[in-house]
């Protein structure tokens, strides 16, 4: 059985944010650690389980950015 593993451009679509900005997240250790690493750095290539990327997503505290505003 293969095992198959989302990259980071797969991240980044199914959070809907860039490429760019899922591999920012991942260098800055926002997202989980990945489950598999292809290759060294810096050339290497990450991969996630669907899983790891779905737990994570639904116990992190926040979706980041600024509250958004009220009207008084």
């Amino acid at each position: 059985m293969t095992i198959r593993y989302l990259s980071l451009n797969r991240v980044a679509q199914r959070f809907g944010i860039s490429p760019h900005t899922a591999k920012k997240y991942a260098d800055e250790g926002r997202l989980p650690v990945h489950d598999a690493e292809i290759g060294d750095a810096p050339r290497n290539t990450r991969g996630w389980l669907p899983e790891t990327i779905d737990t994570w997503n639904a116990t992190r505290p926040g979706h980041g950015g600024r509250p958004r505003k009220t009207s008084s």
